[in-house]
């Protein structure tokens, strides 16, 4: 509204012979470039009044921005179109764009909160010590099943999905890692495996789940299973919490062989011409106050250990979503597999997908 009224005011200055710039009044109104921050996130993935209340805390504007997936997200960063002073890439992305130089390094003297985020979180192996990235939301991949239509006795592992009782049942979701990793975990393999034969064995037994695969998609496996059209779903923890809370027949699993274990985190582009604002927004998210209000709206697993303290207790002692320390253990971060090797999962990945039509 204020841009509109700037336009405006700078229209009527033209008719009356004056001559005032748009970048004039702007900065009279307080938009200027100096108190904007130009954020990045996956698509909702921020409670909106989050947003609003930052901007009344601080003298800063929130010009805000979707992607949907970390690829379509360092295309953009890397082409430099649009500089971003904040994004929120998944672990081995980070670990990719750090390899890249397209991320800056942190100035830890100039945050404040990271004392509440759990230490199980802080020093992965993407990103030691935590020097160019903050924790933001955690989860996990796993197996959503409707108790209606399947016992919960039969489903505790990959190999469930399998059952010749779910013929044309199984929603996959749409990702190379994720369906490549469910079968190299079924195998007892690593989901960041370089062994050729291993990920042949892999894809070898994918292509025996095609009779079970009624689809592979994305967010239209929530509408799927909220809506009983299909009995059992691969999905991440924090879509499947949403599941939940519409269909109380639906319930969630962690493999016990193991799993992935991601990560999504905080950074702050190379490209950003904002860094103060960034530092002011990263803070504002290690408040626990903050960090909470945006874990119960999202759904997702903070790494927020104060903040987890004010959640609402069937939430942070559900193990759907808050996992033990044993289940912990078997998981699994995605590294970055490097051009080569992502190219040999994608690959896989697709003929699996031809495969089965």
């Amino acid at each position: 509204m204020k841009r509109v009224l700037i336009i405006i005011i700078s229209i009527l200055a033209v008719s009356m012979g004056l001559y005032v710039s748009v970048d004039q009044l702007s900065k009279s109104q307080g938009i200027t470039s100096d108190n904007t921050l130009n954020f990045y996130n996956w698509g909702d993935y921020l409670d909106p009044k989050l947003i609003t209340k930052f901007e009344k805390e601080t003298d800063y504007r929130v010009s805000y921005e979707t992607f949907d997936s970390n690829e379509a997200m360092y295309t953009k960063i890397e082409q430099g179109g649009t500089a971003y002073d904040l994004a929120v890439p998944s672990e081995y992305m980070i670990q990719r764009m750090i390899k890249e130089n397209m991320v800056v390094k942190l100035d830890h003297s100039k945050i404040k909160g990271l004392e509440n985020i759990n230490e199980l979180f802080l020093d992965q192996s993407f990103d030691p010590k935590n020097a160019y990235s903050i924790p933001y939301f955690w989860g996990t991949l796993g197996i959503i099943y409707n108790d209606k239509f399947i016992d919960k006795k039969d489903i505790k592992h990959w190999d469930d999905l399998w059952r010749p009782t779910l013929k044309n049942e199984v929603m996959l979701i749409d990702g190379a890692r994720e369906v490549m990793g469910l079968s190299l975990n079924s195998l007892g393999y690593s989901l960041n495996t370089k062994n050729k034969k291993e990920l042949k064995a892999a894809a070898d037994k994918l292509n025996t789940l095609t009779p079970n695969v009624k689809a592979i998609v994305a967010d239209e496996i929530k509408m799927y299973m909220i809506q009983e059209e299909s009995s059992v779903a691969v999905t991440f923890s924090g879509e499947a919490a949403e599941m939940l809370d519409q269909n109380e027949n639906l319930h969630y699993v962690i493999p016990e062989e193991g799993s992935n274990l991601w990560f999504d985190n905080l950074i702050i582009p190379k490209t950003a011409k904002n860094k103060e604002a960034a530092y002011a927004f990263i803070n504002f998210m290690l408040e626990p106050v903050n960090a909470a209000q945006n874990a119960e709206y999202i759904g997702y697993s903070t790494p927020n250990e104060a903040a987890k303290k004010q959640l609402p207790i069937e939430i942070t002692e559900d193990e759907q979503f808050y996992p033990s320390a044993q289940t912990l253990e078997n998981l699994e971060v995605y590294d970055d597999l490097g051009k080569e090797f992502i190219g040999v999962y994608n690959d896989l990945f697709l003929e699996f997908k031809m495969y089965r039509k």
